[in-house]
């Protein structure tokens, strides 16, 4: 016994002594991919607790203070919401304490990069609170959860819009004929690849001898949209480039599959209901590993050249001299004092707060699941029109991105 506790003593210590030292090792360059490796322990902790918890919460008296007990697909999706909830409002704190941060002098840029162990120790003493919350407040979360996942999403087509216009720019910017050969095969192969899209979609999703029409009419909507997308980007007084559209093209029809995919497995019309517990694992892993790659590249891509989420004090921004020039020892201490922030730190945890909602939503299949469909991810009429829709979304904001300068000449877009 005596031998036994020593041994569990020196794990213990080895444990803290090895989570120090990771800790210890995170660098300034590197607190971005600490919040995503934080992050992504949330998705793995609210993925087991949905696996185990359920017999425990059962035994709550302040969750299961109902005459009858519910399913079990309830207590799932519970235990999801509440780890949720915690990194949510983990998130929320920090987003709202980065309010106004202009420059590296501010004390709160150091908490923003440092002070990991007792981040840590925070974020796992709200998400143990989250148990002792009533269920009425989780209630409420998981109402909000829904428009909060809606906003990542849309974030999202933004950020993606930004992100192609730039890759545009920057190979016309070289003025060479080989990247301009470049375009022209980025875009052929993003056309193939989405009119190739089309056809399997109407293939697994509009088979004959079925009443499919509203699978149908989200494909030929979503064919409408790409030639669309073609004409306003070739008319001349747009005069724009077609590896956007092209790009924006693939990516409505990969939102297009992924809300009919969503269907329920017992919808006659989805073609992959033959497949539902064999792929249960495998979807749940793809869904997590996407929403946690399309953190990453949001939280990426709040620290890149685009003005609009940068902060005005930022490089990009412009920030003005002075008018007077100081002597060399100054203007060294003046440069330390005020060299301004790379990225908006407020808005790099509110993609996080925004994505724990998503991944909830993700987990709990829009908290609308029941039965053999809780055990899959992102299934459910409610996922199938939150990605129809926002695919649309999508293709009205590059038309919009498209035709704005011409409506709105003197504004910059």
């Amino acid at each position: 016994m005596w031998a036994a506790s020593c041994l569990a003593s020196c794990c213990a210590a080895c444990a803290c002594n090895a989570c120090q030292s990771v800790v210890s090792g995170i660098s300034r360059r590197s607190a971005r991919i600490a919040y995503c490796g934080l992050f992504a322990l949330s998705l793995i902790v609210a993925w087991i607790l949905r696996e185990v918890a359920a017999p425990l919460m059962e035994k709550i008296p302040w969750i299961n203070h109902f005459h009858q007990t519910p399913d079990r697909e309830w207590f799932e999706t519970d235990a999801v919401l509440r780890v949720s909830l915690g990194n949510f409002l983990f998130f929320s704190i920090l987003a709202l304490m980065m309010v106004g941060v202009k420059n590296q002098k501010d004390p709160r840029d150091s908490i923003h990069h440092g002070g990991w162990m007792m981040k840590i120790i925070c974020w796992c003493l709200l998400v143990i609170f989250m148990f002792f919350l009533p269920n009425g407040i989780v209630s409420f979360y998981e109402t909000i959860s829904k428009f909060g996942s809606g906003l990542f999403l849309l974030v999202q087509v933004v950020l993606l819009l930004d992100f192609v216009h730039s890759w545009n720019d920057k190979w016309v910017g070289y003025d060479e004929q080989f990247w301009y050969i470049a375009l022209l095969v980025v875009s052929l192969v993003c056309y193939v690849a989405t009119f190739t899209f089309s056809g399997l979609l109407f293939y697994l999703f509009s088979p004959s001898g079925n009443d499919c029409g509203l699978n149908t009419f989200f494909i030929l909507m979503t064919l409408i949209f790409v030639f669309v997308f073609a004409v306003v980007t070739l008319h001349p007084a747009v005069g724009g480039s077609i590896l956007p559209a092209s790009v924006i093209s693939l990516y409505c029809m990969y939102l297009c599959y992924s809300g009919l995919a969503s269907e329920p497995r017992d919808y006659a019309c989805n073609g992959l209901h033959k497949h539902s517990k064999a792929v249960s694992t495998g979807r749940l892993t793809v869904g997590l590993l996407t929403t946690v790659l399309s953190v990453v590249y949001s939280a990426v891509r709040a620290g890149s050249s685009t003005t609009l989420l940068s902060p005005p004090s930022s490089p990009r921004a412009g920030a003005g001299k002075p008018l007077l020039p100081m002597d060399k020892a100054d203007e060294h201490e003046e440069k330390e004092k005020a060299k301004p922030v790379s990225y908006s730190y407020s808005f790099f945890h509110i993609i996080f707060s925004l994505a724990s909602m998503y991944s909830a939503m993700l987990l709990t299949g829009w908290s609308t699941s029941v039965g053999e469909s809780g055990k899959l991810v992102d299934v459910g009429w409610a996922s199938v029109w939150v990605r129809i829709l926002t695919g649309w979304a999508t293709a009205a904001l590059f038309l919009w991105s498209m035709v704005a300068p011409i409506l709105f000449p003197d504004r910059e877009f």
